[in-house]
């Protein structure tokens, strides 16, 4: 039976980027004849720490901890057929671990789905950011026998550093995404986010756009924004959420509108999508900016809008706004589309095929 280990910084559950990129798969590699073994350095407790403001002392032994387990990983008799790293298997910007896992005789996969080559710390770890090293990446990338990219943009990166670079897009289980019925007593739109402390900056990208929006419809509107229980607006009337596992179904079937604004930067264009398949898998009809990989996701007007200019976005929102029919249908062709491409069930197979001619 072929031994996988997985290396990643994040409990399972914890991170998007390793809930939708791999874990999805774990029961599929299992009953095709796989045993894995799931390592990662961040339990519970030294994630809030690690991600809070200060806490310099707390974050020095987390760190230290996750020396010792690495190295505990690299000293192990433990032979394994292949060692799966999602973006890094270590939080600093030195590329040593990876590295010695290239030489222990297993087949090296590197996934990642982000622009991490480019500088992106959060505001809470600014004062760590000379600890990073984004371009470690190319070295990580350069070690591997196998990259998996979350869309072409990713994949141009790679094949400077490896020619073994395939892509595989970010997917959603649409057995377990299923909008759950609301039972909604009034009749107000809502148009929501859903996103991290990290990304909160994307979803102000959109506040101008929503001011106008609020003052035309006014009370017939709701705005919601998921992920960051810290956020407010006072003058669109936004308390923010925090992200909850258990809840978070629940809380995306509450959209009517689901919108992915993002700047036209190097770092956006890494990104895959995520917050618009999780809408369009749920049935919400969805809004992007024209940015990477959301090009190819949305058909304009058919599965999603796209909106680049305030003007964009201010049309196509009151277009869902004003119409539950135009909602309806364009909410079930973004769900065909992530059946279709963007899906476990679609892509499964692939993914398999690729560990076993790895």
């Amino acid at each position: 039976m072929p031994k996988v280990l997985f290396l990643t910084l994040h409990r399972p559950d914890r991170s998007p980027s390793q809930r939708f990129r791999f874990e999805q798969y774990l029961n599929f590699f299992k009953q095709n004849g796989y045993d894995y073994h799931f390592s990662y350095l961040l339990n519970e407790k030294d994630d809030s720490f690690f991600y809070s403001k200060g806490q310099f002392l707390k974050k020095f032994f987390i760190v230290l901890k996750s020396f010792s387990k690495r190295l505990k990983e690299l000293r192990s008799k433990k032979k394994y057929d292949i060692i799966f790293i999602q973006r890094e298997c270590f939080m600093l910007g030195s590329s040593y671990f990876e590295k010695q896992f290239s030489k222990t005789g297993a087949k090296l996969i590197f996934d990642f789905d982000d622009s991490i080559w480019l500088q992106n710390v959060s505001d809470v770890n600014k004062t760590f950011a000379w600890l990073k090293n984004p371009e470690k990446t190319a070295k990580i990338i350069s070690y591997s026998d196998l990259i998996f990219a979350g869309n072409e943009y990713l994949k141009h990166y790679a094949l400077q550093f490896n020619s073994n670079v395939v892509v595989i897009p970010t997917t959603i289980d649409t057995d377990e995404y299923k909008k759950i019925p609301q039972n909604k007593l009034d009749h107000k739109v809502t148009i929501g986010w859903s996103g991290s402390i990290t990304t909160i900056q994307h979803f102000e990208y959109a506040l101008s756009v929503l001011k106008k929006i609020k003052a035309k419809y006014g009370s017939n509107i709701d705005i919601k924004v998921i992920g960051d229980a810290n956020y407010t607006n006072k003058e669109l009337e936004i308390k923010g959420l925090a992200w909850n596992k258990q809840t978070e179904l629940a809380e995306l079937s509450s959209f009517d509108i689901g919108i992915m604004p993002l700047p036209d930067d190097e770092w956006a264009k890494g990104k895959c999508g995520l917050k618009g398949l999780q809408y369009m898998a749920l049935e919400i009809p969805t809004i992007m900016s024209p940015v990477g990989v959301n090009t190819e996701i949305i058909q304009d007007g058919k599965n999603g809008y796209l909106a680049s200019s305030e003007g964009e976005w201010f049309e196509k929102l009151s277009l869902l706004i004003e119409s539950k029919e135009l909602r309806e249908r364009i909410g079930k062709a973004g769900r065909k589309t992530v059946e279709e491409h963007y899906s476990v069930n679609a892509n499964k197979h692939k993914y398999l095929d690729l560990f076993n001619t790895i």
